[in-house]
């Protein structure tokens, strides 16, 4: 797997010397604000991985979903538990919509036997 013509390790050591940068000379953010960023970019190769290998592309959104919440909560986004829970049942809701349209069964499902007339 390559992003950008590298390999993913590549990528996401390059995002976190570029995070570490930027706070040290523009944005002075907090270690823990320098973690969450690193996560989130780790959740995005995720993502960017599943869909070029075709798999788990559900799952890696919904861990991008979490990890980009811990991410805004982590920069001040003020959401209750509850508001966030609320936000990722929604996107829950809409990868599953969507991979029932991907998914199909191994065997076909039986056809019911109608009564016959006597």
């Amino acid at each position: 797997m390559r992003i950008f013509g590298r390999e993913p390790a590549l990528v996401l050591g390059l995002v976190a010397a570029t995070v570490k940068l930027v706070s040290a000379f523009w944005l002075h953010t907090t270690a823990d604000q320098q973690a969450t960023v690193n996560t989130v970019a780790a959740a995005v190769v995720a993502v960017i991985i599943a869909f070029q290998v075709h798999d788990g592309i559900g799952a890696a959104l919904l861990g991008l979903t979490q990890a980009g919440i811990a991410a805004a909560v982590g920069f001040g986004l003020h959401w209750d538990p509850d508001t966030q829970a609320i936000v990722f049942a929604f996107v829950s809701a809409a990868v599953a919509a969507y991979t029932r349209t991907q998914v199909t069964a191994p065997v076909p499902a039986p056809t019911l036997r109608r009564p016959t007339a006597i």
